[in-house]
C-alpha cells in the first residue's frame, strides 16, 4: 500500500481540519442568524403592534368597537384601510380576533388566511395580559408559517384580540444571504490557508527531507553523511542527534577498520615467520643441525598465536559482560609474589633486581583471578622492557577506602605524546618494529577492562628514557550493604529494650 508523503499527510490533516471547523461553523452561524432574525422579527411586530393599539384607542375615541362582531362594513373599512398603513410600511399584517377567536378584520389577502379560530391556549396567555410571540401558522389561522405577535385588546367597552404577522419565507431569503457572504469568506479563507499551509508544510519537511537524505546515505555505509541542523527545535535536535550517532558509527567503523588490519599485521608476522623456517627445513635451506634451533623458534611464534588467539577472546568475553567477577578481600600480595615466582627464570636471564615485595599487608576487595591476569600482564610487560641490570619495584599504598599498587620499571620509558593511547587495543608506541616489538598490543587494554569491572582503575605515568610505572587501584573493603527498613515488631521490642522491659 502507498504511503502518504510528510507533506500531503500534513496538508491533508489541516484541509480535513478546516473543512470540519468550516461546517461547525456554517452550522453555528445558520442557528445564530435563525435567532437572530426571530428576535429582529419579534421586536418588529411587537412595534407594529403598538401602533395598532394606538390607533385601535382612536378608534374607541370615535366610537368606534373595531373588535365588537356585530361592526357594520364600513367601519370595518375604515379601520382595514388605517391598520393597512403597517402593511405598506413594513410588510406586516394585522389582523383583529373578537374573543372566541375568529377573525373578524385583517390587512392580507384572504389567501393568507385558512379561516381557523385563535387557540384556545394562546387566548389564555392574552386574558392574563402577557403578549404571545409564535413561529407558526397560529393553529391554523394562516394557510402557511408566519411570525406573529399577539395581545388582548380592550377598548370602547369591548374585548378581542389584536395580532401582527409577517411571513417566515423571509428567512430563508436572510439565511440564504447569510451563507452566500459566509461561504465566499471560507473560500477566500481555505484559498489563504491552503497556501500558507503549503508554505508552513515545506518548510517542515525540508529539514526532514534533508535527514531523511542522509539517513539513505548512511544506510548505504556513507558514514561521512551529516544532516543539516536547522528548522524547528526538535527537528534541529534529531538532526544533531543523528549526526552524533553517524559520528560514532564513523567511528566505530575505523576503529574496525583498524581493529582488523591490526589483526591481520599481528597473525601475519608470526604466520609468515614460521612458514619461512618450515618451508627452509624442507627444501633444506636451513641444515638439520639447526632444526631443533629453529623448530624452537616455531614454537614460540605458535605460543604467540595462541596468546593473542586467546587475548581477542578475552576481549570479546570482557566486552560483552560475560565474565562473572567473584570478589572477596585477600591480600593483593598474594597476586603479586605468585607473578614473580611465576618468571623467575625470565627475571635472572634478564639479570633484573626485584625491590618492595612483600611491604606488610595490602587486602582489597577483588577477584583474585582477575587481579593475577592484571598483575601478570603489567609484570610481563615491565619484564619486556627492563633492560639487563635494570630495577623493578613494586609498592603498595592504602588511603581513602582503596589500595594502590604501583609496577615501576626502569628502561627508555614512554614518550609523553603516546602516554594517552598506552591503554587502546593494539596500540604499540612504535608500530615499525615489526618482530622486535613483542606482544600484540592487547595485554594493557585488558588491564584496564578487567580493572574497571572491579570498581578499580589504572593509570600510567613515564619519564622518557628512565622509568614506566603503572598503577593498579582497587576497593579496599567491600562496599557496605544497603540498610533494611525496620518492621514494626522490631522498633518496638528495640524500645522495650531501652526500657528494660
Amino acid at each position: 500500500m502507498a504511503r502518504k508523503s510528510i507533506r500531503g499527510a500534513f496538508f491533508s490533516g489541516i484541509a480535513v481540519t478546516l473543512l470540519l471547523g468550516l461546517a461547525l461553523m456554517c452550522g453555528i452561524q445558520t442557528a445564530l442568524s435563525g435567532i437572530y432574525f426571530a428576535r429582529e422579527r419579534r421586536a418588529a411586530l411587537t412595534g407594529v403592534l403598538n401602533g395598532a393599539a394606538i390607533l385601535s384607542e382612536r378608534f374607541a375615541g370615535e366610537g368606534t368597537n373595531v373588535t365588537l362582531p356585530d361592526i357594520d362594513a364600513a367601519l370595518l373599512e375604515n379601520a382595514r384601510e388605517r391598520y393597512g398603513l403597517f402593511e405598506t410600511a413594513v410588510g406586516a399584517v394585522v389582523f383583529v380576533a373578537d374573543r372566541q377567536g375568529r377573525v373578524v378584520l385583517h390587512t392580507g389577502s384572504e389567501d393568507a388566511f385558512a379561516g381557523a379560530a385563535v387557540p384556545a391556549a394562546l387566548r389564555e396567555k392574552m386574558d392574563a395580559g402577557a403578549d404571545v410571540f409564535e413561529q407558526s401558522d397560529l393553529g391554523g389561522v394562516f394557510s402557511g408559517r408566519y411570525y406573529a405577535v399577539g395581545r388582548a385588546l380592550r377598548v370602547g367597552g369591548g374585548q378581542g384580540y389584536l395580532f401582527a404577522a409577517t411571513t417566515m419565507d423571509a428567512l430563508g431569503d436572510y439565511i440564504g444571504d447569510t451563507l452566500k457572504m459566509y461561504l465566499f469568506s471560507a473560500g477566500l479563507m481555505l484559498l489563504f490557508s491552503g497556501v500558507l499551509t503549503l508554505v508552513l508544510t515545506d518548510r517542515v519537511t525540508a529539514p526532514i527531507k534533508g535527514i531523511s537524505a542522509a539517513a539513505h546515505r548512511l544506510g548505504g555505509g556513507d558514514f561521512t553523511a551529516r544532516a543539516p541542523v536547522d528548522g524547528c527545535e526538535e527537528l534541529a535536535d534529531f538532526a544533531a542527534t543523528f549526526n552524533n550517532m553517524a559520528a560514532r558509527l564513523q567511528t566505530i567503523d575505523n576503529a574496525r577498520g583498524q581493529f582488523m588490519g591490526n589483526i591481520a599485521h599481528e597473525l601475519r608476522t608470526p604466520m609468515t615467520t614460521i612458514k619461512g623456517f618450515i618451508d627452509g627445513m624442507l627444501d633444506g635451506t636451513i641444515p638439520p643441525a639447526e632444526h631443533a634451533h629453529y623448530l624452537a623458534i616455531v614454537s614460540e611464534e605458535t605460543g604467540r598465536l595462541a596468546r593473542l588467539v586467546q587475548n581477542m577472546l578475552d576481549i570479546t568475553r570482557l566486552e560483552a559482560g560475560e565474565v562473572p567477577i567473584r570478589a572477596r578481600e585477600y591480600d593483593i600480595w598474594q597476586s603479586v609474589n605468585g607473578v614473580v615466582l611465576a618468571d623467575e627464570q625470565r627475571i635472572e636471564d634478564g639479570r633484573i633486581d626485584i625491590q618492595g615485595l612483600g611491604e606488610g599487608r595490602r587486602t582489597v576487595y577483588a577477584d583474585p583471578d582477575l587481579v593475577q591476569q592484571i598483575v601478570y600482564n603489567l609484570v610481563d610487560n615491565a619484564i619486556k622492557f627492563t633492560p639487563p641490570g635494570g630495577v623493578i619495584r613494586f609498592e603498595a599504598v592504602a588511603g581513602q577506602g582503596v589500595v594502590g599498587l604501583s609496577v615501576e620499571n626502569t628502561g627508555a620509558g614512554i614518550a609523553p605524546e603516546a602516554l594517552p593511547y598506552v591503554f587502546e587495543r593494539f596500540y604499540k608506541e612504535d608500530r615499525s618494529r615489526g618482530l622486535n616489538t613483542r606482544g600484540a598490543g592487547l595485554g594493557l587494554h585488558i588491564c584496564k577492562v578487567l580493572a574497571t569491572l572491579q570498581n578499580g582503575g589504572i593509570r600510567v605515568e613515564s619519564e622518557e628514557g628512565a622509568w614506566t610505572r603503572f598503577t593498579l587501584t582497587l576497593p579496599a573493603a567491600a562496599p557496605p550493604a544497603p540498610a533494611l527498613p525496620e518492621t514494626g515488631k522490631r522498633k518496638k521490642r528495640g524500645h522495650r529494650a531501652a526500657r528494660g522491659d
